[in-house]
């Protein structure tokens, strides 16, 4: 029997419901284990639009940024509220060393910035943060979905499909 391959799923309240629920579901299909970490074991987050509930399944105190495949990082207010807090961020900033996939759609690339990774690097993201990143120092492109190296990048809930297919097709 074969290990399941793990995705890390960063979440907070506020959390755009779609750009959780479409990947999760996706994932999943395809064989992949997906863990939500948040603040606290247990928590109840709540989507932004009632629509989604999750449970957090490890605090970002216990994750392992070496234990997981992937990260994924849906939008929302969800990476707003966990770039203020450098527990998040130090995640992100190590996961990334690891070369391995990394997806994030909507405000999700909120926490790469924070992580002072996107300089230099290609990825799109809801509209109003694109001025963001490039400010920041990104090459920022108005598409479905980019993909830079390790980075799948997307832009808001119409491309989620697009987006999903992406992550699943990396990851097989």
């Amino acid at each position: 029997m074969t290990d399941q391959v793990k995705v890390a799923c960063l979440l907070g309240d506020g959390f755009e419901d779609s750009e959780f629920r479409i990947p999760y579901d996706r994932m999943t299909k395809a064989g992949l284990k997906v863990e939500i970490i948040g603040a606290t074991a247990g928590q109840q987050l709540r989507g932004k639009n009632g629509k989604e509930v999750a449970k957090v399944d490890l605090s970002i105190d216990e994750a392992r940024a070496d234990h997981y495949a992937a990260l994924f990082l849906p939008g929302g207010h969800s990476p707003d509220q966990l770039r203020a807090d450098a527990r998040f961020v130090s995640f992100v900033k190590l996961f990334d060393t690891f070369n391995r996939p990394i997806a994030a759609i909507c405000r999700g690339p909120q926490l790469l910035m924070s992580a002072g990774l996107v300089k230099g690097r290609t990825l799109t993201a809801w509209p109003t943060v694109q001025g963001d990143l490039r400010l920041a120092g990104a090459n920022v492109k108005d598409e479905a979905v980019v993909i830079d190296r390790n980075w799948i990048t997307s832009r808001k809930p119409d491309d989620l499909e697009r987006f999903s297919e992406a992550i699943v097709r990396t990851l097989r």
